[in-house]
C-alpha cells in the first residue's frame, strides 16, 4: 500500500521524530494508516499518523490548532489546514525528505479547515474567506511551484467550509456555511439572523458554477458544514443549527448534481440527542452507510443511504472524526479515544493527545 513505502522511508525533516525501529515494526503491523489534527498532553498542537492497531507511526508540530488534513499521494505531500480563522497550512512531505512549508494566507483572507488536491496533484484547493466582502472563496495552490498562490474561485456564498472532489474529477462540492465571519471579531457569528446556507458545485477549470441547492427558507438557519459521497455519487451532509434552542430541525440530508437536496428524517429521540450539531460526516468503503457525529451530544450515527435510516446508534463522549476503515468506522474523540463503529470491531483505544475534528484514512 502507497502508506506502506512512504512512510517506511521517512526520515523526520519534517517530523517532530524520524521514524525509529519500532515506528518501522508498527508500520509491518497495521494495514491501514490515519491522520489527525491533535492538541499534545503538553497543550501544543500537532498532527499525528497513526496505524489502525493504535500505533503512532510519526508526529508534526503545528503553530496552532489544525482542523483537517489532506495528503495527495500524485503530490506525495500532506497538507494540514488551520481551524478557522486560521491563517496558515501546513505542508509536510511524507517520505520526509524535504522540511515542512508553511503557507500563510494572503492578506484579507483566512483559511476555513479544509481543502483537497486535484487528481494530478499539481494544484491544491483551500477553502477561505475574504472577510471584508463577507465572500466565500477557493484558494488555489501550485503545488508544482512552492504553493505560490495563484488565484482564487467563488463559492457563490458566505462561510465555505467542507469541500470535496466529485467523482468526476472537475467539480468541486462545497458546504457554504451561511455564516459571516470576521477576524476582528474572532469566531462571532455576525450574520445569524440573515444567514444563507447552501451546496454548491463549481467547474474547478473556470470557478463557473454548475449548481447551488438550498434548503426551504425556513431553514436558513441551519449551517452545512461537512460532507461525504456516496456509492452513488449523492452528496451527504451535516448541519448545525443557529436559530431558537427549543427549535428542533433535522440534520443530516444530501445533495446531487442533478439538483436535487433533501433532509432525511431521523428518529426524535437519535435527533434530540445530536442537540443540533453535527460535527463530522464520513461514507463506509463500499459507500452503503453514512456515519454522523456530534460532539456536542456524544452521539455516533450509522445511516443506511438506501433505506435513508439509521442502523446504528452509539455513544462516544465528545466523538467527532469519522473515517471508512473498510468494515465499518473508526471514530476519534476529544477525550483521546478511538472506537469501532458499524462492524469495525476493534478494542477502544486511548491515547496521551486529544484529536481535533476530524480523522483522515490515508489512501
Amino acid at each position: 500500500m502507497w502508506q506502506r513505502r512512504a512512510f517506511l522511508r521517512a526520515a523526520g525533516a519534517g517530523f517532530a521524530a524520524g521514524l525509529l525501529p519500532r515506528q518501522v515494526q508498527a508500520l509491518e503491523r497495521n494495514e491501514l494508516v490515519f491522520a489527525s489534527a491533535v492538541q499534545t498532553a503538553g497543550g501544543g498542537y500537532g498532527a499525528v499518523l497513526l496505524g489502525e492497531r493504535g500505533d503512532v507511526i510519526a508526529a508534526i508540530d503545528l503553530p496552532d490548532r489544525g482542523h483537517d488534513i489532506t495528503i495527495s499521494r500524485e503530490a506525495g505531500r500532506g497538507v494540514v489546514f488551520a481551524r478557522q480563522p486560521g491563517t496558515f497550512a501546513l505542508v509536510f512531505d511524507p517520505d520526509g525528505r524535504e522540511a515542512p512549508v508553511t503557507l500563510t494566507s494572503v492578506e484579507g483572507r483566512h483559511f476555513f479547515g479544509h481543502g483537497l488536491f486535484s487528481p494530478d496533484g499539481r494544484l491544491l484547493y483551500a477553502t477561505e474567506s475574504d472577510f471584508e466582502a463577507a465572500r466565500g472563496v477557493v484558494g488555489i495552490y501550485d503545488a508544482t511551484d512552492g504553493y505560490r498562490r495563484i488565484g482564487e474561485l467563488s463559492t457563490y456564498g458566505t462561510g465555505p467550509h467542507e469541500m470535496l472532489l466529485m467523482p468526476d474529477g472537475v467539480t468541486l462540492v462545497v458546504a457554504n456555511g451561511g455564516i459571516e465571519t470576521h477576524p476582528d471579531f474572532g469566531r462571532t457569528e455576525l450574520n445569524i439572523e440573515t444567514m444563507d446556507p447552501s451546496v454548491v458545485f463549481i467547474d474547478r477549470r473556470d470557478g463557473a458554477l454548475v449548481g447551488q441547492l438550498r434548503l426551504d427558507a425556513g431553514l436558513h438557519q441551519l449551517s452545512i458544514r461537512h460532507m461525504a459521497i456516496d456509492g452513488r455519487g449523492r452528496v451527504w451532509f451535516g448541519c448545525q443549527y443557529k436559530g431558537a434552542s427549543g427549535d428542533s430541525p433535522q440534520l443530516v440530508g444530501y445533495a446531487t448534481m442533478d439538483g436535487e437536496i433533501s433532509l432525511i428524517d431521523l428518529p426524535p429521540g437519535t435527533l434530540a440527542d445530536l442537540r443540533n450539531y453535527v460535527g463530522s460526516v464520513a461514507t463506509s468503503a463500499d459507500g452503503a452507510m453514512v456515519a454522523v457525529s456530534s460532539p456536542q451530544g456524544d452521539l455516533l450515527v450509522a445511516i443506511d443511504v438506501e433505506g435513508r435510516r439509521p442502523v446504528l446508534v452509539e455513544t462516544l463522549r465528545n466523538g467527532c472524526g469519522l473515517a471508512a476503515d473498510g468494515r465499518g468506522f473508526v471514530a476519534t474523540s476529544g477525550e483521546g479515544e478511538m472506537v469501532g463503529l458499524a462492524g469495525a470491531e476493534r478494542a477502544p483505544q486511548r491515547f496521551d493527545f486529544l484529536f481535533d475534528n476530524h480523522v483522515l484514512r490515508v489512501d
